[in-house]
């Protein structure tokens, strides 16, 4: 598959970088090129900042009903297109085809949801105290937004930026990750083929030194969000300190999974193996840290291990393939350290390794079991992104509370159990921004957020819209 040369969307057109930098983007399914992509410099991201600027003046000051006339128009358009934006997404990350229409599905779904929920944005009379004014409030958008975004979900990631920060009336700046941006610069061709309102958006990647960082120091934006890890994300409050910006930030997990003796054995286990080897591993939300009770822990490792072992490595649209690569070699090797740290330290493996007879530049791996795992390993304490589930028995409750919120971050968690008493403890108990009992469920209406370092405000839901708007208070003597 070759998408050709995929040029940045800046200003309303399709441009090449000023210093006509290119790079091949190699798809870690088939270790062959399919793109050239025009690189940003430093100037280029100058250009996109003030061309946004220019766009967020016209489009805050159209109406609501004419932004979501647009916005329609750019839904049709990828509804289009959408057989071009999942090949582009399969490709850049080696995902199955299925695994590839969470991405398609969800910027469809979100260019719907946020216009209609602008609509509910009313403004708001507040009561007043002494009856002497009328009191109003108002939602404004805020300006320029940037959005830095994670290799893992091309499209999808550009879904939760790009629909609410248009529906709020703000221009954006899209910064796909460099290791998988070709399904992203497709989306910047589709507004330009469409004739979208120049500088509302604009599609562009490069080195951190001459796009995010440039992006975060500038006094233009007045929104900056990202997703991504812990670490990047400190780096980008430090350097947004130049002005006062709202950041909407959803970085990294290290989610735990408490199995308790009277959960619904099928249904744990079937989640369990479909989070866990979802995407290879590369989802932010996957279960890290599995903790499964020790009266249960045999019948439970003898179902997950013999499912595990059906998951079936490949790529293509064979609906028997259910696992790719991870997504280069670099992810791949670091993956394999934290297996040999923790076997080194005691755990057991029981599956892995690296399958035969792939092509050369791929980086597929086997998904992995590590039991006997301890808080003192790494795969314990870091996320680990990648196909491998990392298993700790405990006996009692005691025994487990110490472990479950020992991490720095809190995004996702997961809890079986039949116990009423259980659900109610652990729901409050677990520092997370997101409690999941007896099963799985995300939406474009539902929020997703986390806690302590795992960052600040939400994607999806109304409440991703308030990253986009200020709240204006008008008060009128009567």
């Amino acid at each position: 598959m070759d998408f050709g040369l995929k040029k940045m969307y800046i200003g309303g057109r399709l441009c090449e970088s000023v210093a006509r930098t290119q790079k091949d983007i190699i798809s870690p399914a088939t270790g062959e090129c399919i793109a050239k992509l025009c690189v940003a410099s430093k100037e280029d991201t100058q250009m996109a900042l003030q061309e946004a600027q220019k766009g967020f003046e016209y489009w805050s000051k159209l109406s609501l009903a004419e932004r979501n006339e647009w916005i329609a128009k750019l839904r049709n358009a990828v509804i289009a297109h959408k057989d071009e934006l999942h090949y582009a997404v399969m490709y850049e990350m080696g995902k199955t085809w299925e695994s590839a229409d969470e991405d398609i599905d969800m910027i469809v779904d979100a260019l719907e949801y946020y216009p209609n929920e602008m609509l509910r944005m009313r403004s708001q009379v507040l009561p007043d105290l002494q009856g002497t004014h009328t009191n109003i409030l108002v939602h404004e958008p805020r300006g320029v937004v940037c959005a830095m975004l994670a290799w893992n979900f091309p499209i999808l990631n550009v879904a939760y930026k790009v629909a609410p920060a248009l529906a709020a009336g703000c221009s954006i700046i899209i910064r796909p990750s460099i290791d998988s941006p070709v399904s992203a610069y497709l989306f910047g061709e589709i507004c330009a083929e469409i004739n979208f309102p120049a500088g509302v958006i604009n599609v562009l990647t490069g080195s951190s030194k001459d796009t995010s960082i440039p992006m975060s120091e500038s006094l233009i934006p007045r929104v900056l969000t990202m997703i991504g890890s812990s670490a990047t994300g400190k780096k980008l409050v430090a350097q947004s300190a130049t002005s006062i910006k709202k950041l909407g930030l959803e970085l990294g997990g290290n989610a735990p999974a408490l199995i308790f003796e009277d959960c619904d054995m099928d249904k744990a286990v079937n989640t369990m193996v479909g989070l866990k080897f979802n995407n290879s591993g590369q989802v932010c939300v996957t279960p890290n840290r599995i903790f499964v009770q020790s009266s249960i822990y045999d019948e439970f490792m003898l179902r997950f291990t013999e499912k595990t072992k059906n998951i079936k490595v490949g790529f293509g649209k064979d609906k028997g393939i259910n696992m790719g690569p991870v997504i280069n070699i670099k992810a791949r090797e670091r993956i394999m350290e934290l297996i040999d740290e923790a076997v080194s330290k005691g755990a057991k493996k029981s599956l892995g390794g690296i399958p035969e007879g792939m092509p050369d530049r791929t980086s597929y791996m086997n998904p992995t079991i590590l039991e006997n795992v301890t808080p003192d390993m790494r795969c314990f304490n870091e996320e680990i992104f990648g196909p491998v589930a990392a298993i700790i028995k405990f006996n009692t409750e005691e025994d487990l509370d110490p472990m479950v919120n020992v991490s720095d971050v809190g995004l996702a968690s997961y809890v079986f159990t039949n116990s009423l008493e259980r659900v109610q403890k652990y729901s409050k108990f677990i520092e997370c921004g997101e409690v999941q009992v007896n099963g799985v469920k995300y939406g474009i209406n539902l929020p997703h957020g986390g806690m302590k370092d795992s960052g600040l405000g939400h994607d999806c839901s109304h409440l991703a819209l308030e990253d986009y708007l200020y709240t204006k208070r008008i008060s009128i003597a009567l």
